[in-house]
């Protein structure tokens, strides 16, 4: 019963993520959930982060479940971001950060998130755009210009398994990446390890391999799955899809990183 439960309601959800690409980008502006500081995760130094509202995916592990939807954020102009951003320039720059803009996805408002960018690019301040990569044929090669570094997360190598992790294709996460090697723009990947859904081997490898390939990845990071949003999901009403999956152990981080390291892509 309780899988069937589960399963209808990630139905609803995907449902729900299909519809916020019928949503339009705001004029004059764009939809946030918050902005916040960050230190190690989103990028370089201490980070500004601005967490855009509105995203095409409804992956089972998201810990951001609240910037899903477009309509539940507050609409703001680049004037009132920058106003905030220039608050803790100091800050940031001395200590070798920047500003990261994330989500939600931010390419589902590529206006906005390109205008943010070129503001903050403009200002000599390192920015960084962390994406799914889904939209990643809404980003143009201006707003890829004034990106010092794209934090690209691939789910999964295997396509049957970023469907189900994801709701969506794995194809055009991986045209995005190819295309970012095209246009030599620094990448981290991100890569969450999941019990039982990302941690195969062959799919690790595979990842691996075509990481490899491109040439303009510094580094890939490994994340653990964690539990830490479950509280998120219960304050919002919904059930935490993997709430009974356990985090990796540290066997199963070493095994990763060592199938990467073979494939001679650094890991972190």
């Amino acid at each position: 019963m309780r899988d069937r439960l589960l399963d209808d309601s990630t139905a609803r959800l995907r449902q729900d993520a299909a519809a916020e690409l019928r949503v339009s980008e705001p004029a004059g502006g764009g939809v946030i959930e918050s902005w916040d500081l960050s230190v190690g995760v989103d990028g370089p130094g201490t980070r500004f982060v601005v967490f855009t509202c509105g995203c095409p995916l409804r992956c089972l592990y998201c810990h951001n479940p609240e910037t899903w939807r477009m309509r539940d954020g507050r609409r703001v102009t680049v004037d009132e971001v920058m106003s905030e951003v220039d608050r803790y320039r100091r800050f940031i720059s001395v200590a070798g950060g920047g500003v990261t803009v994330s989500g939600g996805e931010p390419l589902l408002q590529p206006r906005f998130t390109g205008e943010l960018l070129r503001r903050c690019h403009d200002s000599g301040l390192h920015t960084a755009l962390d994406t799914s990569g889904f939209l990643g044929d809404l980003a143009s090669d201006a707003l890829l210009a004034d990106t010092d570094l794209v934090l690209l997360d691939i789910k999964s190598w295997d396509p049957q398994s970023y469907r189900r992790l994801t709701g969506a294709r794995l194809g055009p996460t991986l045209r995005f990446a190819r295309r970012l090697a095209d246009l030599g723009r620094p990448v981290w990947v991100r890569f969450v390890l999941v019990p039982g859904h990302t941690d195969a081997e062959d799919n690790v490898d595979g990842l691996a391999r075509f990481v490899a390939t491109l040439g303009n990845v510094e580094r890939v990071d490994v994340l653990p799955f964690h539990r830490m949003a479950a509280g998120k999901y219960a304050r919002l009403g919904m059930a935490f899809p993997l709430a009974d999956v356990r985090p990796p152990d540290r066997a199963l981080l070493e095994r990763v990183h060592a199938r990467f390291a073979a494939h001679g892509v650094t890991s972190v």
